[in-house]
């Protein structure tokens, strides 16, 4: 009988041990069991139900938004996400329309996800008054004012219109018209104080200006006025149609005036190096006969006129607007509605800005100061590269 109760008993403490080892192993493996995710994928179900729901509320649409923007302060338009240093317009645009609900925030730093292209690169300062970029976006209520509520006043998104699914604001533009503006002394003799904004140019003088504005129109190879293309490059020849200097106008007691040109693109600088050109010969510092020398293929020196008056005034969509704007579901791209908007924006941010940085800065004064150090010959690689490091790669 003793001996049936001790085997008892030692049973009973083995079964003991037993279960308190096994309590044991079951408590670590329970530490060790991978935490309930049943509420991670509900949390994913329910943004994706989310997601799902604005998709349907403000499904994504293809769309042209018409920008206008003072680019003084901005190191151009193109965004680099990688380099948040250099402030550009387009990254106060992408913030916007996070901010706004067009866009998921993760596309700001990915913009190939919202399909987003300009239609032109601007330099460096250089502002607009019709930049159109295309991009999908949620078509939110009252989209125009919900983006311009988280813009500076300076940048204005005026206008918007639906596009087709595979329209690219870059590809599908037909050309581009840029303004430039400058003080009329820059048409004076060289040996004129070009500080004096009592100057005032003559008739004859504009005349001479607009003819040799004129010699730019049709196709010529424009390896000179632009850097890194040699003259047997495909890609330097580019098609004017219109090139002019309007009437001049006074503004803070200095005479100004416009010149526009329009083209089917242009390379980086080329606009500013065309105008510069034609400022050194009006001024003597070489004969009309070195703009017909520099479509050759020997090296020009050409002189690069300040940013500060370049603006990108309108884009053209004519052969989109033929195929796609009678059809009867897509508008054409002519913001004809805008033009008073476009207008004011010009007269309160874009031309009081020049004038005033001009007059204070003296960027053309101190421009044209340099220009005897230019010989209008194959010297100009040294310059290029030096005016290429100032105003960063991006194009006219």
């Amino acid at each position: 009988m003793l001996r049936s109760c001790r085997i008892i008993n030692i049973l009973s403490r083995h079964l003991s041990q037993f279960s308190k080892s096994k309590m044991t192993e079951d408590s670590i493996k329970a530490l060790k069991r991978p935490a309930d995710d049943s509420h991670a994928e509900t949390e994913h179900e329910d943004k994706k139900l989310k997601t799902d729901q604005d998709e349907k509320k403000y499904p994504k649409k293809k769309v042209a938004l018409l920008m206008a923007y003072s680019g003084k302060g901005y190191y151009g338009m193109q965004r680099n996400a990688k380099n948040s240093q250099f402030r550009t317009i387009e990254d106060e645009l992408v913030t916007a329309l996070i901010r706004a609900g067009c866009i998921p925030e993760g596309h700001g730093d990915d913009m190939k996800k919202m399909s987003f292209q300009r239609c032109a690169r601007t330099d460096k300062g250089v502002s607009a008054a019709g930049q159109v970029v295309s991009l999908k976006l949620w078509m939110i209520e009252n989209v125009l004012d919900k983006i311009n509520a988280h813009l500076p006043s300076h940048i204005r998104i005026l206008g918007y219109k639906r596009v087709t699914g595979g329209f690219n604001s870059k590809n599908n533009c037909d050309a581009r018209t840029y303004s430039y503006m400058l003080p009329t002394v820059s048409f004076s003799p060289k040996d004129y104080n070009q500080e004096d904004t009592s100057f005032r140019v003559n008739s004859e003088t504009l005349q001479k200006v607009n003819h040799l504005f004129g010699l730019y129109k049709g196709t010529h190879n424009f390896h000179n006025f632009t850097s890194q293309k040699g003259p047997r490059d495909p890609s330097a020849k580019r098609y004017i149609t219109h090139m002019s200097c309007g009437e001049p106008f006074v503004r803070q007691e200095a005479e100004f005036a416009v010149i526009t040109v329009r083209g089917q693109s242009f390379m980086m600088h080329q606009i500013r190096k065309m105008i510069g050109l034609v400022i050194a010969v009006v001024k003597g510092y070489v004969d009309e006969g070195v703009i017909e020398r520099s479509w050759g293929e020997e090296k020009v020196d050409i002189p690069k006129a300040p940013g500060l008056g370049l603006v990108l005034e309108r884009v053209h969509f004519d052969r989109y607007n033929k195929r796609f704007g009678g059809d009867g579901i897509h508008e054409t791209l002519e913001w004809t509605e805008e033009e008073e908007a476009i207008a004011a924006f010009k007269d309160k941010h874009i031309y009081p800005s020049i004038v005033e940085t001009e007059l204070l800065e003296k960027s053309m004064v101190n421009w044209m100061a340099t220009l005897y150090i230019h010989d209008f010959e194959a010297t100009a690689g040294n310059q290029e590269r030096k005016d290429d490091d100032e105003d960063g790669n991006a194009s006219d």
